[in-house]
């Protein structure tokens, strides 16, 4: 007796609708991330220019706007941005929230933070 191979319906519709879900998830958790690596492409950029090392914080914000207007970023302005200096080094640090809708009452939300200094 031969038995028959291959996916029910069932399982079909059950496939479909995971892979569905998955890329819905992935459609919408990519730009938040997108964003975030370029927003510490602009931060570590504008801190590691060397012509803002003994300017004031003022020219640092507009240094960053510049650069943040170019990658397209949103989601932190320059006036959210801390500005300090350790060692002679200019370091830009930052912290947001982003909440993304999915569905009716669904949201992702992303806790973002980064810096322009080096891991320790």
């Amino acid at each position: 007796m031969k038995f028959q191979r291959g996916l029910s319906l069932n399982a079909l519709m059950l496939g479909g609708a995971v892979l569905a879900l998955v890329s819905l998830l992935a459609m919408k958790a990519a730009p938040p991330w997108m964003e975030y690596g370029n927003l510490v492409k602009a931060v570590k950029g504008t801190a590691g220019d060397a012509s803002l090392k003994d300017v004031s914080v003022a020219k640092v914000r507009d240094a960053f706007t510049k650069r943040a207007d170019m990658d397209d970023v949103k989601s932190v302005t320059a006036q959210d941005l801390e500005i300090t200096k350790e060692g002679g080094e200019l370091v830009i640090s930052f912290k947001y929230e982003k909440k993304v809708p999915l569905f009716h009452n669904v949201s992702l939300v992303f806790d973002f933070e980064g810096s322009s200094a080096a891991k320790q």
